[in-house]
């Protein structure tokens, strides 16, 4: 896989186990207690999560800029300030069975603060997408990585493109995964048989695994991106047969909402023969 010259990718090895937001579909998602669970039950290599920014400039981690999805307040997030979003019920919205029961409800579930999971988790590597493309973003997000000596144990990015080449000129020795358009014209690159743009400043394909009916990541497609000194991660895959051939196949990371059913099936004796 990728060369480990930065030192997120010091260590790694294929195939990494990565809780998509701490695992969303058995706890309310990107909340300290899906992100506790993932590591203590399912051991995870790795946490996927989502940062925004509060009306007081805090960065806080949730994937939508709206309210209602996660918890019982509305309107957008970035409206509120830390200690009102704090006051809201991030589990609110969460059901195992389509709506049948709440188990999370009432139970102090909240927005966490970046900083509060840094701290929880103080050993533990990181996958971070910074949402909203707010001026300054990345000056918060970098001085508060600083502060919390967490730089080495994050990959970062973003889906849009400005924010990530904004995130790489503010933290140029950082490991950083492909936005969307640099990310598609790689991709495209290699898989029509055509040399990829050489892009240095990203490091990891977080992608996905299809387009539409087409499966983009095969064990030639890993063999080309490893040549390239790059990694891959993969999402968010949370079909068991899937991770079995994900597995096989060598991808660098999965990516899921069931850390249960991966971490069963990474756990499974090989079968003889």
């Amino acid at each position: 896989m990728a060369s480990p010259t930065l030192p997120f990718l010091q260590g790694l090895r294929p195939t990494l186990h990565i809780a998509h937001r701490g695992g969303a579909a058995l706890a309310p998602e990107n909340t300290l207690p899906a992100f506790r669970q993932a590591v203590a039950r399912y051991r995870t290599d790795m946490l996927e999560l989502d940062l925004h920014l509060t009306r007081d400039g805090e960065l806080v981690v949730a994937h939508d800029a709206t309210l209602e999805r996660c918890t019982d307040g509305t309107g957008a997030l970035a409206d509120l300030t830390l200690a009102e979003l704090q006051r809201l019920d991030a589990g609110f919205q969460f059901t195992p069975d389509e709506g049948r029961t709440f188990p999370f409800r009432g139970q102090d579930v909240r927005i966490p603060t970046f900083r509060e999971l840094l701290r929880a988790f103080p050993e533990l590597r990181l996958n971070v997408e910074i949402k909203p493309d707010v001026p300054g973003i990345e000056d918060v997000f970098a001085q508060l990585l600083q502060e919390e000596g967490a730089l080495e144990r994050i990959c970062m990015g973003s889906e849009q493109d400005a924010i990530a080449e904004r995130l790489v000129a503010r933290l140029p020795s950082a490991c950083h995964f492909y936005p969307r358009d640099a990310l598609a014209a790689f991709v495209i690159g290699l898989r029509s048989g055509n040399p990829p743009p050489e892009d240095a400043r990203y490091t990891v394909l977080d992608m996905p695994l299809y387009f539409g009916d087409i499966r983009l990541v095969d064990a030639e497609f890993l063999r080309a991106c490893a040549a390239r000194g790059k990694w891959v991660n993969v999402w968010t895959v949370d079909d068991p047969g899937e991770m079995r051939q994900l597995l096989a196949e060598g991808v660098g990371g999965i990516m899921t909402d069931r850390p249960d059913v991966l971490r069963q099936i990474m756990d499974a004796p090989p079968k003889p023969g």
